[in-house]
C-alpha cells in the first residue's frame, strides 16, 4: 500500500514538532530562563489551551466539556511522565545527546512490547533496526557526550513513558479531542509537580514564551498530528521513524543554540536514516 501525500506531510511535520521540542527545552533551561517545573507546567497548559481551539475551530458545534471528557487518565499519566523526564533530563544533556537518548529508548520500548504481543520481524526488518541501533550507539560514545547518570535515567523514563503514550494513541479514532483531553487532564499533575520546587521557581519573559511555543505549536498541534498518523503505522514504524528526530534536534541545537557540529553525526545519519529505510521497506515486503 503506497502512502499518501497527505499521511507524508503530516508524519514529518509531527517529527520536525517533536525535534523543536527538544531545541526550545534545551534552549530555554540551557540559559536559565525559566526551571524544569515551570517549564513542564507552562509547556502542558499551552497545549491544552491550543488544542481546545483547534477542537473549537474543527467543530463550531462540539461542547467545551466533550474535549475535557476525551482522552484517558491513563494517555494523560503518559504524557505527563513524558513532560516532566524531559525537562529536568535537558537540565544536563545537550539537545542532540537527549534527543538520542529519548528516541531510542522509545524505539526500544515500541519493539519491544511489539515482539511481546507476537510480532516477527523478517530479515530486512531486523537488518534496518541494527543499522538503525547501531548509529545510535555510535552517536552517544563517550567521545561524543558522555551523559550524567541522572540525565540519563530521566530521559529513559521520559521514553518509556512516551513510548507508551504511543501506544495508547494508536486506538484513538479522534486524535485532535483525544490530545486535547490528555493535555488538560495533566492539570492535576502539573500543579503537583510544583509541591517539591516552589522555593525554586524561576520564569523570564523569554523561558516563559519559549515554553509556550514548545506546548502551543510543538506539543499540541505535533501531537495531535502524530495520533492522526499513528493509526496507519505499524509499532515497529512508529519507533524507527522517530529515530529521525535526534538528526532534526542536532541540527537545530546547531543552528539556534550554539552547540558543536560532531563530524560523527555524519556516519550516524547514515546507518540511522538507512536502518529507517530499510524497516520500511521490509514491512512493505511483508504487507
Amino acid at each position: 500500500m503506497t502512502a499518501s501525500p497527505r499521511l507524508i506531510s503530516f508524519t514529518l511535520l509531527a517529527l520536525v514538532a517533536f525535534a523543536a521540542n527538544s531545541v526550545l527545552c534545551r534552549w530555554a533551561l540551557g540559559d536559565a530562563a525559566i526551571d524544569a517545573a515551570s517549564f513542564t507546567a507552562v509547556r502542558l497548559v499551552a497545549g491544552a489551551l491550543t488544542l481546545l481551539l483547534l477542537v473549537k475551530l474543527s467543530d463550531r458545534r462540539l461542547p467545551i466539556h466533550r474535549a475535557v471528557k476525551a482522552g484517558s487518565i491513563r494517555g494523560a499519566a503518559w504524557l505527563f511522565l513524558y513532560a516532566a523526564g524531559f525537562s529536568f533530563a535537558y537540565i544536563q544533556l545537550d539537545t542532540a545527546t537527549g534527543a538520542l537518548i529519548l528516541f531510542g529508548t522509545v524505539q526500544l520500548t515500541l519493539i519491544g512490547i511489539s515482539l511481546w504481543q507476537g510480532h516477527r520481524l523478517n530479515s530486512t526488518e531486523w537488518a534496518g533496526v541494527f543499522a538503525a541501533c547501531a548509529g545510535f550507539v555510535y552517536l552517544i560514545l563517550p567521545d561524543l557526550t558522555t551523559p550524567s547518570l541522572r540525565g540519563l535515567v530521566l530521559m529513559m523514563g521520559a521514553g518509556i513513558a512516551w513510548g507508551l503514550y504511543t501506544l495508547n494513541g494508536r486506538g484513538s479514532n479522534q486524535p485532535l479531542l483525544d490530545t486535547a483531553g490528555n493535555f488538560i487532564r495533566t492539570a492535576p499533575l502539573v500543579l503537583l509537580l510544583f509541591i517539591p520546587f516552589i522555593e525554586t521557581v524561576q520564569i523570564s519573559r523569554d523561558g516563559f514564551w519559549l515554553a509556550v511555543v514548545s506546548g502551543a505549536f510543538a506539543s499540541g498541534c505535533g501531537y495531535a498530528l502524530w495520533y492522526a498518523v499513528l493509526p496507519s503505522l505499524s509499532g515497529i514504524q512508529a519507533g524507527i521513524l522517530q529515530l529521525s528526530v535526534p538528526l532534526l534536534a542536532a541540527a537545530g541545537g546547531v543552528l539556534l543554540v550554539g552547540e558543536a557540529l560532531d563530524p560523527r553525526l555524519l556516519l550516524a545519519s547514515v546507518l540511522l536514516l538507512g536502518g529507517i529505510a530499510l524497516v520500511l521497506w521490509g514491512r512493505r515486503q511483508a504487507g
